[in-house]
């Protein structure tokens, strides 16, 4: 599919805003780090060879009876019990009295004078999951280790596991409701403004009695009944956000309707549904992407604000709110505020430069050099 001459035009403006530029190549790296979370953090690992034969413990459930364990339960691969199976090829009682010390010696390829046929495993560069508790001394919350590089949370959670996966979260979740919430809202404005008249006095009244509605006491009365859960939230979000679009939306098609093209067009046959989305809202895009910054932003307030309240995803969930929550009852551990703090800074400034690029490449009067 060509592209056309005006969004050439436009690809150009936003690559001559260097901040925009530099904001998204940024965005996009971290994005995609934060995709591929599960072969980065994980408290499985990501390959194991045992007895000649490949394991994906991040894909699949292997119980520990897989790797001549004695439990049905999945297995706890941290565990030196665990990792001593796997080495040894699953030879269990040496590995039930020392483990790290048969571990040791089957390195030699035997152990107690048996061969065995060695087992190994690929770890992730943070071999910690965001929901397991980390096996560290001292009291929770632990500071920095080398081992943990952004300490842990109160309940001794890696917190840069947490940081990478609720990165992740926080950016689907703010996508999702954004890509809906533009969706319902420039419909409903495109309606209102286009046709006008008894339609649009009627959807003012529906508007003003529907952003009247306490959010909160929603959310509240909702999860209540049905359980916290992230489709629900992010069903919630569009239900309330859809609205700041339309006021926007409407005051820029109540203008355009009345243009001689707008007037022409209907003479010549062309349908509504063409004249509005064909004509009158390329034109109204920039207006409409004036809002996105906010969109974005507001999204991932949202979603922090309600975690923050305790109303937000289920407590197991990485999230960027919680952990905020946490830095704000654990004063004595500075780590975890400047943590959530650079988090969102970062994540909150390369949005809104990367959408500020994008309305300014909308806008046929700004021509960057």
């Amino acid at each position: 599919m060509a592209i056309s001459a005006l969004n050439k035009r436009r690809w150009r403006n936003f690559k001559s805003n260097r901040r925009s530029w530099y904001s998204l190549w940024i965005f996009l790296i971290l994005f995609g780090i934060s995709l591929c979370a599960e072969f980065i953090a994980n408290d499985k690992p990501i390959l194991i060879q045992y007895r000649g034969e490949y394991f994906t413990p991040i894909f699949h459930f292997y119980p520990e009876t897989a790797f001549g364990g004695d439990f049905k339960t999945e297995a706890i691969y941290r565990d030196p019990e665990v990792k001593c199976l796997i080495v040894t090829g699953g030879l269990a009682d040496p590995c039930y009295d020392d483990p790290e010390g048969v571990i040791a010696d089957a390195q030699d390829g035997e152990v107690d004078g048996q061969k065995i046929e060695k087992g190994w495993a690929i770890w992730p560069l943070i071999p910690y999951g965001y929901s397991r508790p980390v096996d560290v001394p001292g009291a929770a919350p632990s500071p920095p280790t080398r081992d943990n590089w952004l300490g842990t949370d109160d309940t001794k959670r890696d917190v840069l596991a947490r940081v990478i996966y609720g990165f992740r979260l926080s950016i689907i979740f703010t996508l999702i409701v954004t890509t809906l919430t533009s969706i319902v809202g420039i419909a409903a404005g495109a309606v209102q403004g286009f046709f006008g008249g008894w339609i649009d006095l009627i959807f003012q009244r529906i508007l003003e009695i529907w952003t009247a509605i306490p959010q909160l006491y929603v959310i509240i009365i909702l999860f209540a009944i049905l359980g916290r859960s992230f489709w629900l939230l992010v069903f919630v979000a569009v239900l309330f956000g859809w609205p700041s679009l339309v006021g926007v939306v409407r005051a820029e098609f109540l203008r355009a309707r009345n243009f001689e093209y707008i007037r022409a067009a209907r003479a010549l046959g062309v349908s509504n549904s063409r004249i509005m989305f064909r004509h009158v809202l390329p034109n109204a895009m920039v207006a409409t992407l004036t809002l996105l910054p906010f969109l974005v932003t507001g999204a991932i307030g949202t979603l922090a604000s309600l975690d923050f309240l305790g109303f937000g995803l289920p407590s197991s969930a990485p999230s960027l709110g919680e952990l905020t929550l946490q830095a704000k009852s654990n004063l004595q551990a500075p780590w975890l505020a400047f943590t959530a703090f650079f988090t969102f800074a970062i994540m909150l400034s390369l949005l809104v430069f990367i959408f500020e690029g994008i309305r300014d490449a909308f806008d046929p009067r700004k021509t960057f050099k």
